[in-house]
């Protein structure tokens, strides 16, 4: 029986993460954790949500963003991120194809795409505007 998540992976090219500390860490305001010794050669950045759930780009060779497949991060204050995205030159998508969840897409510093989501739907909250 699966229980829950505890990470997703995605891929970012060798010798970037600088770029991933400050895409994820600075704007997306996430925490950057340790990588176990045995996988510090290997490169890449690990990060960690408010919940203890965790994202980790690895280095891939040769580099190839994900275009469709991404993560979905559910957020508190989904229009104040998108203008703290905006503001950092990130440029967010929304839709209302899932409505009535209030999402957007965009793309990370390296190409992948990522989703995020208001929590008021995943809290069964009511209908936000966009």
């Amino acid at each position: 029986m699966i229980l829950t998540l505890d990470h997703v992976q995605l891929a970012m090219p060798a010798g970037q993460e600088s770029a991933a500390r400050a895409f994820y860490g600075e704007l997306l305001a996430l925490e950057e954790i340790e990588k176990p010794p045995a996988l510090r050669a290997r490169g890449g950045v690990w990060f960690r949500l408010n919940d203890g759930r965790q994202v980790h780009l690895g280095v891939e060779e040769p580099f190839r963003p994900n275009l469709k497949a991404h993560p979905c991060f559910v957020v508190d204050g989904i229009m104040e991120l998108a203008e703290r995205l905006r503001r950092g030159n990130a440029q967010p998508l929304f839709d209302d194809l899932a409505a009535p969840i209030v999402r957007f897409y965009m793309s990370d510093c390296f190409g992948n795409r990522l989703e995020f989501a208001d929590r008021g739907w995943a809290d069964g909250g009511g209908v936000n505007e966009v």
